[in-house]
């Protein structure tokens, strides 16, 4: 189960490397789970036991100044966190097998519902399932993926407990107890869950401000923790200790503020200009100032305060200007899914790639959940973004900047 991804194969890559690296975003891929929000139940693990044996097997990177030659290839794919179908590998052919050996890319977003097919068969079928499917995974993989999953809690929940999962809590009603405790014990359960399952990366928690309670993406479903922001920022920050504990990842989204909006950006266009305050940036500032943010997903709002032409996945000026600038946030930015249709549905593939990683995207997520399945999107994707790299509309040092940031996210394990 070994391919050559650069210039060395693998005992010559494992050879050079010197840091170990334990098993390691709204909604990625973006359709809801079907099923009730729950409340006030009591949380079990999934195993109180870790079976580390059925792990992911430990991979390693190179020291800094160990690392080997790096093929513009191998640094686009890292670039790319995937969607796919599938509750098991079948072997060598697989097409998720082909975008991780053959398209080198970074990471791979788990479902539990397949919207194309409206059925429950995606990726996720019960704990062990997915602990042997997640092993199977980075096995696959040189370079060790980032296993990507929508994890917040009540109603976006993609381990769900008719599947054996503990039952979850939504942010809204961690926030009304306003116990941090509370929240610490709940989010313990939930990244011990996804440490055990191998999965290293929770595109939660959600830090945008409710301050449309009647937002039909965020308030409506329970999706934040208050209208304050200090609040937001309080038990954000209590979520997040709780996943680095167990080595999992999380993100802060959605990037500069979706609590605001009127729309789903999942469906069209939402432009929160007349809506978006300035607080909404409040809990990003808090949390990066703590050193507490691991990586960060922008939001597909139009917002013609911070900039009159795109929306924030696109936006220079957003991104780079504010996040990177003004925020002083250096770690890994996630798109949200370039599928949804706030993006698709305005912006040829080719462009929205380009502004997106112009604007200073480092992963491009592609959930392949959003009612269309693309079977080959990995290495359509790739094949544009080296295009533009050939065609000089890129840099490869602009492509550089994200794949060093990348390496040294997945170094932190």
């Amino acid at each position: 189960m070994t391919s050559q991804i650069t210039t060395l194969d693998r005992r010559e890559f494992l050879k050079l490397t010197g840091q170990s690296m334990a098993a390691m975003p709204l909604l990625t891929g973006c359709a809801l789970s079907p099923e009730t929000p729950v409340s006030d139940n009591t949380v079990t693990l999934v195993n109180d036991q870790s079976d580390s044996q059925s792990l992911p097997q430990q991979k390693t990177l190179p020291e800094e100044n160990t690392k080997p030659e790096i093929s513009l290839e191998a640094k686009i794919g890292q670039m790319l966190l995937v969607g796919f179908r599938g509750l098991k590998i079948k072997g060598h052919d697989d097409p998720i097998v082909h975008d991780i050996r053959d398209h080198h890319i970074g990471g791979v977003v788990l479902f539990n519902y397949d919207v194309a097919r409206q059925s429950r068969v995606r990726n996720i079928q019960s704990p062990q399932q997915v602990k042997t499917l997640v092993s199977a995974l980075q096995d696959y993989s040189e370079i060790p993926l980032l296993i990507g999953i929508d994890y917040e809690g009540g109603i976006i929940n993609r381990l769900p407990k008719t599947y054996g999962f503990p039952t979850t809590v939504s942010h809204q009603y961690l926030g009304n107890k306003n116990n941090r405790t509370l929240t610490r014990q709940y989010a313990t359960t939930m990244a011990k869950t996804l440490a055990e399952l191998g999965i290293n990366l929770n595109f939660a928690p959600v830090v945008d401000v409710n301050t449309n309670p009647d937002n039909p993406i965020i308030g409506k479903i329970e999706r934040s923790f208050s209208p304050n922001p200090k609040i937001v920022a309080q038990h954000a920050l209590e979520f997040i200790k709780a996943h680095r504990e167990q080595n999992v990842l999380c993100t802060l989204k959605h990037f500069p503020g979706h609590g605001s909006s009127t729309a789903d950006s999942h469906i069209g266009v939402a432009d929160v200009t007349k809506t978006w305050k300035p607080i909404e940036l409040q809990p990003y500032i808090d949390i990066i100032q703590a050193g507490e943010a691991d990586t960060i997903m922008t939001a597909h709002v139009f917002n013609k305060q911070l900039d009159p032409d795109y929306p924030a996945t696109l936006s220079k000026s957003i991104i780079t200007g504010r996040l990177r600038g003004e925020l002083n946030f250096n770690g890994v930015i996630f798109s949200d899914d370039m599928q949804m249709k706030a993006i698709a549905n305005y912006y040829g593939l080719e462009t929205a790639i380009h502004k997106a990683i112009e604007a200073g995207i480092d992963i491009l997520v592609i959930g392949n959940n959003t009612g269309d399945f693309v079977p080959d999107i990995a290495k359509r994707v790739a094949t544009i973004i080296k295009q533009l790299v050939q065609s000089g509309t890129l840099s490869e040092e602009r492509i550089d900047e994200s794949y060093q940031r990348i390496i040294q996210l997945k170094s932190r394990f």
